[in-house]
């Protein structure tokens, strides 16, 4: 009896056995009135359907945002958001950043500029010191 009870619950071995996707929400908002908001409406009629079909784990809320840009924002299994400005973009374009929310993982960007530099040759001058300019005299 136990063998049949383990073959029928799957064991995830250590997380290597399933990939859960980060984002599970989606949220369109829009206004029907301003011109921005035309390539978001063809996204919503034309794309949005087929993109919700392939990707069933996330859902997809569309609410209309009377007199704002349209905005997609997007929920993640971390508790935070990220959202991104539509405002005058083609349906391609709003279809790569859904593509952009749908892989994120919902953590904040890291600032990988300001890491110090690390030389394996020592500096040809030397390393600075104040000690080494003229003493001065009070």
């Amino acid at each position: 009896m136990a063998s049949i009870a383990s073959k029928a619950i799957p064991r995830t071995n250590n997380g290597t056995g399933a990939f859960v996707l980060q984002c599970k929400k989606l949220v369109f908002n829009y206004c029907e009135r301003w011109g921005s908001n035309k390539g978001m409406i063809d996204y919503i009629k034309k794309d949005l359907a087929s993109f919700a079909r392939e990707h069933p784990q996330i859902e997809i809320i569309v609410e209309p945002r009377p007199h704002h840009h349209p905005v997609v924002r997007g929920y993640y299994l971390n508790g935070r958001d990220k959202v991104i400005c539509t405002r005058n973009l083609t349906p391609n374009e709003i279809g790569k950043k859904v593509e952009l929310l749908r892989d994120a993982s919902g953590a904040k960007l890291k600032n990988l500029t300001k890491k110090p530099v690390i030389s394996t040759t020592e500096s040809v001058r030397g390393i600075w010191s104040p000690f080494h300019t003229n003493p001065h005299t009070i």
